[in-house]
Order: C-alpha cells, then structure tokens, then sequence
C-alpha cells in the first residue's frame, strides 16, 4: 500500500510496506525548512508513532546538494524585520518540538545525511537513531556566520563530542566530513553513495539495524576539503578547552601550526557576541540532565538573538546582499562583556 500527500509539495510523504518515508523537497534551496514543512512533519510523526503497520521512518532529502541546508532564514528574517519576533520564535518552537520528538521517537528513525546538512538539518537527523553519511555529507552548525547560535538540539550534540572537535566546529561554522561526523558522534554509520538505493530498499523489509549494518563500510579520510579534524585534534583540544573566546584565540596565536592562525582569522569574522553566547551554551549544555532540557536553553538564547541587531546583518551580508561583510555590533570580541552574554540566557 502507498499514501502520498505532501504541504505544498515542499516535504513528501509516503508509507512503502513497514516504511513511512519523509522527504525534504526543496532542493533549490538545498531543502531548507519552512514553518510549514515542520508542522506538516510534526503531524505525520504523530500519527506514525501510533500506527502499528509501520515499523520504520525514513528521512532524505532530494536533489544533489545535500539534505537539508537548516531553517529558512529568509522566512526568519521577513518575521524579525516586521518587529515580530515572538512570530519567528514560534517558528522555532515548533521546530524544536519535532527534533525532540525525533530524539525520542518509540520506532526506528533513519536519517541519510547525504551532502549539506546544516543547522536545521542537524535537528532532524542528529537525533535519529541511524544517521547514515554517505561520500560527500558535509555536517555543521554555520550560526555564528549570521549572528545566531546553534540549537535545534546542536548544542547538546557539540558539547559532547571528543577532544572539543564540537567546540571548534561551532565557533569557526567549518563542516565536519562522513569520518569526522562519525568521530564526533553526529553520525553513526557511513554507507558508500551507490548503495544508497539499496539501503532505501531493504528498510521496506528488514528491521533498520539490519539493513544498515549489511550495507555500511569504513568512511575515507582527508576526502575533503575540510580536512580530518581527528588529526587535528593536537592542537585544537588544548586551545578550545578553555572557556572564554579571548584565551582560545591568544593559544590559537601561539601554535605553530598555520592551521591555527587560520582558525584565530575566521573565528574574528563571526559574529562577536554570537562567537562568545555560543561558547558559553556549549559549556552549560555540558552540565544539563537531558536534551530537552537543552532544546528549553536554546530557546532562550534564539529569543535574544533573533532581537539581536546582528541577526539582521548577518542574514543581510550571507543571503540579501550576499556582500559577506558583515558590520557587526560590537564589533570586537573585547567588547562583548560577560553581563551581555548571561542576559542571553535568560527568560
């Protein structure tokens, strides 16, 4: 039996046998979310959970490019410069409601994480229970680029990741590749590109440990550009072990490695109060019991943000007018103080 419905054929829905597949299908805009797709998915989830003939759920994303690219920041940006905030965090709101439902789904969840899979991409795979990268996946938390921080959960998943591989990521908003993603335990297993069909295949008829396990081998190293964070983990565990942005970029200034002076110039480019917030909700999402407890934080950082005037030129400089020279306010990390970050956390 197939059903196939679909809200305004931006997301697919379809149930093969024991398979209920969703897919992302917006691939111009490497199938960036809208408020609508999250609901639409939201209320297929639910009815799924419920559902005894289905066995398994499976998420991808059409198109070449990657899975998903994250939320819609253009749907964000058009709310916040409307001066409706509360509009865009109800955006997020129900977003994050369908990454923790995800988290805990009661089935099998199997995420392919084919090419980009970015911010909101992150929330709705990174807390599957198979999350399949493939040859070219390109995993990250790009953020701090447009004044933000991650969320959707991401901040729980970087805070836990070894060596501070997770620290480094959301600070410079670099991509983590297929064997990187699984070292810092943002994915689970790799499954070369050309049994990808193969692998949609057997979940309409083997339980989901089953046809990943049969299918999975040893991801390459080094394959991109990116580089392989693992062998790089010498020099960026001791920097980005500490806990204030200033002392990561005066130890990245003192390793030799020209990696790190590379890094130091990149994380200067980013956002300075996002840069110094993000840090600060990765080393308190360490010390917090769940992840629901950390999607509750996010929340709270993502209100301030949104109203924050950095938000705003971020998306102007990466997105509108695509200048990729952002006037940021501060402008400098010294000015950033310690009572500006903790008021992001509050209620």
């Amino acid at each position: 039996m197939t059903d196939s419905s679909a809200a305004g054929d931006d997301v697919l829905f379809e149930v093969r046998g024991n398979l209920a597949h969703i897919t992302l299908n917006r691939p111009r805009a490497i199938n960036a979310l809208t408020h609508e797709m999250v609901t639409a998915i939201g209320q297929a989830l639910d009815a799924w959970a419920l559902d005894e003939s289905i066995s398994t759920v499976l998420l991808t994303g059409n198109g070449t490019r990657g899975l998903c690219a994250g939320g819609d920041v253009t749907q964000l940006h058009a709310r916040v410069a409307d001066d409706d905030v509360s509009a865009a965090v109800g955006f997020l709101r129900d977003e994050y409601r369908v990454d923790k439902l995800i988290a805990r789904y009661p089935k099998p969840f199997v995420a392919i994480m084919n090419g980009f899979v970015l911010g909101g991409g992150i929330g709705l795979s990174g807390h599957a229970s198979h999350r399949v990268v493939t040859d070219d996946s390109a995993l990250g938390m790009p953020e701090v680029s447009i004044g933000l921080t991650p969320d959707v959960g991401g901040s729980w998943l970087l805070s836990r990741a070894p060596r501070e591989l997770g620290t480094y990521l959301a600070l410079t908003a670099r991509t983590a590749s297929a064997a990187d993603a699984i070292e810092l335990g943002l994915a689970d297993a790799f499954v070369p590109s050309d049994r990808l069909r193969s692998l949609v295949a057997s979940l309409e008829e083997l339980p989901a440990d089953e046809a990943v396990a049969a299918l999975r081998a040893e991801p390459p190293r080094g394959a991109r550009a990116s580089g392989d964070l693992a062998s790089d983990a010498s020099w960026i565990e001791p920097a980005f072990a500490h806990d204030t942005v200033g002392e990561i970029l005066d130890v990245l200034a003192a390793t030799p490695e020209s990696a790190a002076a590379e890094t130091a110039s990149l994380i200067r480019t980013k956002s300075p109060t996002a840069v110094a917030v993000t840090l600060e909700s990765l080393r308190r999402a360490r010390e917090l019991p769940s992840v629901e407890a950390c999607f509750d934080q996010e929340l709270r950082i993502m209100a301030h943000a949104l109203a924050h005037p950095d938000f705003r030129e971020g998306v102007r400089a990466q997105v509108i007018d695509k200048d990729r020279t952002p006037r940021w306010a501060p402008a400098t990390f010294d000015e950033v103080s310690p009572s500006v970050v903790a008021s992001f956390f509050e209620a």
